[in-house]
């Protein structure tokens, strides 16, 4: 089995790989070089395919050390063809300095919409060895979630048996910032829509729900 010690990089589909450069770069506080933007914990990489109407999230590599640099691969998605890559693009050190001119310098977790919990953990846990940190029914969403820890990063699976996608998919992303109120701030000065800040479901966090520069996706910033 491959031993994985992070993820390696997000990949997003985009119909015009311009209007979304210039949109993350904002977002993000830092200039998107060669379509890709390096976060504290994970690239972010943007690929301009003409098929796609609206950006999506389009896979989740994980990192792996014996590839050549820059070589992506297909990883085996499971029976649920989950959309998975290994590469080997950046180094697996946490750092959480970051230049950013919001503050953003992570991301938190990836949510994965999912059909069969399961058949996930048979695929994260067993096959990839990602760490289950939490396995919990979330009877108001109809479903149970899943917390898959790998390095710095949490892939959070949610599953929903009231109303099961046909098939599993990347959903949304979380941006993890130092402080809240600074990045709110420095967002409203380059006018970036956003919710008001909120407590978040992790005690001591609070959150706010992009809805600009945010290619279109489900996006949460949280902080404290």
């Amino acid at each position: 089995m491959i031993m994985f010690s992070a993820f390696d990089h997000l990949l997003i589909n985009v119909p015009n790989i311009a209007t979304a450069n210039a949109e993350y770069s904002v977002l993000l506080g830092q200039p998107i070089t060669a379509n890709m933007v390096r976060l504290g914990n994970v690239d972010i990489r943007l690929q301009e395919v003409s098929q796609t109407t609206q950006p999506r999230l389009a896979a989740l590599a994980l990192q792996d050390k014996d590839l050549a640099p820059n070589e992506p691969r297909a990883l085996n998605g499971g029976p649920r063809g989950i959309p998975l890559l290994h590469a080997n693009s950046r180094d697996c050190a946490y750092h959480d300095d970051t230049p950013s001119d919001t503050g953003i310098y992570a991301v938190d977790h990836l949510v994965l919409q999912t059909a069969d919990a399961q058949a996930c953990i048979d695929l994260f846990r067993d096959q990839l060895g990602l760490r289950l940190a939490l396995d919990q029914e979330v009877p108001e969403w109809g479903g149970r979630m899943l917390f898959f820890r790998l390095g710095k990063m949490t892939l959070e699976v949610i599953q929903n048996l009231d109303k099961p996608p046909p098939t599993d998919f990347f959903w949304g992303i979380t941006f993890l910032c130092k402080n809240i109120d600074q990045t709110v701030a420095s967002l409203d000065a380059l006018g970036v829509v956003h919710s008001p800040i909120r407590k978040g479901r992790k005690p001591g966090t609070r959150v706010s729900t992009i809805k600009s520069h945010c290619l279109g996706l489900p996006t949460l910033l949280i902080g404290q």
